[in-house]
């Protein structure tokens, strides 16, 4: 068996100049930690967060403008023009508070988080495509002293390629991966709850986690502490994500299989599923992602959307314009519907 395995190892050595987490931290002294997929995502970034400060950093947590149709079924990221109460950075970037919200009233995560911390979080607008929220980032993160960027994707479909059964969201943090490897700082991908968004199997995901690391692009885990789970049994009640919620229910012993997203999918839960892992984004935009590199030319929502089309990869913006919106929606008058 040994033989096997080792036969079929392929390594790529010296391909990744990638550094660890607590590397970059050395060098930094104020992080932005970033959900990238939307929804939920920025309660995934807290123990990070805590993690960075207890290295001796600043932090600043947030996410997209983009909630799950569970909370805003209006499909797509909100735009800046979009949201009330909100101080501006740039173009694509804002500070959140508790009273941040859509202009139809629907409250971001972040609102919900930035009242649990007593402290104000970041939101990023996909609508002017990756080259806005390159932009948008690092003029913000100028103008904040932010020195290192840590993206966290909550499940990790983040790490597919594209072709995986059961992917279904793959545009927000492909569109984020696509930024993180062009902005001015340095960046490092983290996933918290392998495969607890009911996309990737965990099959799937050694697979690419393995790849990854044979091309030097793995740099270490790390578990939720029992103050991690302190910090998110505050947090969680106040929002509406399952997938970060379910990463605590791992952590405190929960196994095997549960429903989520109202019974469209499965996820299994496993002691794995309470650990952050980290990687070289450099190593998952150039080696793994079929879709990354294209997207950095976009410069709208729907140029993005096109790429993800033309090499059939799901994106959840087609879901919520060709479900959500149809379900949810039309029934709602908030949204132009009939009640």
């Amino acid at each position: 068996m040994v033989k096997f395995i080792y036969e079929n190892c392929r390594i790529y050595a010296g391909i990744s100049m990638g550094k660890s987490l607590e590397t970059l931290a050395n060098g930094a002294r104020f992080a932005l930690v970033l959900g990238i997929g939307g929804g939920g995502d920025v309660v995934g970034a807290l123990p990070t967060s805590r993690y960075l400060q207890r290295l001796g950093l600043r932090t600043l947590v947030g996410g997209l403008t983009w909630e799950r149709y569970v909370n805003d079924p209006e499909p797509g990221p909100r735009r800046m023009d979009e949201i009330v109460d909100i101080k501006s950075i740039s173009t694509t970037v804002g500070l959140a508070n508790p009273r941040t919200r859509t202009t139809k009233g629907i409250k971001f995560t972040e609102a919900a988080v930035a009242e649990a911390l007593n402290a104000e979080t970041v939101l990023v607008d996909l609508n002017q495509g990756v080259k806005g929220v390159i932009a948008g980032l690092n003029e913000a993160m100028k103008s904040l002293g932010v020195d290192l960027f840590v993206g966290i994707d909550v499940g990790g479909d983040v790490l597919a390629g594209g072709k995986e059964e059961g992917l279904q969201s793959m545009l927000a943090d492909s569109m984020m991966l696509s930024a993180m490897v062009n902005l001015e700082v340095p960046a490092i991908l983290g996933v918290l709850g392998c495969c607890m968004d009911g996309e990737l199997s965990f099959e799937q995901f050694n697979q690419q986690v393995a790849r990854i690391a044979s091309y030097g692009g793995f740099l270490g885990a790390r578990g939720l502490t029992p103050e991690d789970l302190e910090v998110l049994d505050e947090v969680i009640p106040k929002t509406k994500t399952e997938a970060s919620a379910l990463a605590v229910k791992a952590a405190r012993g929960c196994l095997g299989e549960v429903e989520i997203r109202e019974g469209y999918s499965r996820a299994v839960l496993t002691p794995m599923s309470a650990m952050t892992f980290y990687f070289d984004p450099t190593v998952v935009f150039d080696r793994i992602s079929k879709v990354a590199k294209p997207l950095v030319r976009t410069s709208n929502l729907d140029e993005a959307q096109e790429v993800l089309k033309r090499r059939g990869v799901p994106s959840e913006l087609t879901f919520e314009r060709n479900f959500v919106w149809r379900r949810y929606a039309a029934k709602d008058r908030l949204f132009g519907g009939k009640k």
